[in-house]
């Protein structure tokens, strides 16, 4: 597929903007541990069923307030909390590319639940990555879904703000900075 001349110079800045938008907008931790609790909060109340997967799983990494903007090439950024046993352990920071049709930008909550021991571990390594093949379920108002584990992991999310549009391929990567 040829594109036209003029194409390629809004594509590229654009792919600059979202790049450079998605660095790390550090808050205090403080901060993040309270948007992080309230976050956790608003889904339990709205999605009763999602309180079990707080309490029974190893552990969870909440990203309370992750973004993603997009024109063909995305990029989403957000900064988390983790939490082993119900207590937290550290911070993490979550950095996703993607390609497709897509356009738009939104604001979201997500969170990765470790079924097992194994699981929490190979995220607590410093750089996890989900390949694209990985599906998140979308909590949505008055939707109660099963949630699946694979590899021990299990990854929900929930809008917050925004209109996106698209079918987009790409993978998530993490990295973990344990609480000193």
């Amino acid at each position: 597929m040829k594109f036209p001349k003029d194409f390629y110079k809004p594509v590229l800045m654009l792919a600059f903007l979202v790049f450079a938008s998605c660095g790390t907008s550090k808050t205090n931790s403080g901060d993040l541990v309270a948007d992080s609790q309230e976050a956790r909060t608003t889904i339990t109340q709205r999605y009763p069923d999602m309180a079990d997967l707080f309490q029974n799983s190893h552990g969870y990494a909440i990203f309370p307030n992750a973004g993603k903007g997009a024109y063909i090439i995305g990029g989403a950024s957000g900064n988390g909390a983790v939490y082993e046993n119900g207590r937290l352990i550290g911070y993490a920071d979550l950095k996703q590319v993607d390609i497709g049709l897509q356009a738009g930008g939104k604001a979201f909550v997500e969170v990765l639940f470790f079924q097992t021991q194994a699981a929490m571990n190979k995220f607590k390594e410093g750089t996890y990555e989900l390949s694209g093949n990985v599906s998140a379920v979308i909590l949505e108002e008055g939707v109660s879904r099963d949630v699946e584990f694979n590899d021990g992991i299990a990854v929900i999310t929930m809008p917050k703000a925004g209109a996106m549009a698209g079918i987009s391929v790409g993978g998530q990567r993490f990295s973990f900075q344990p609480l000193k």
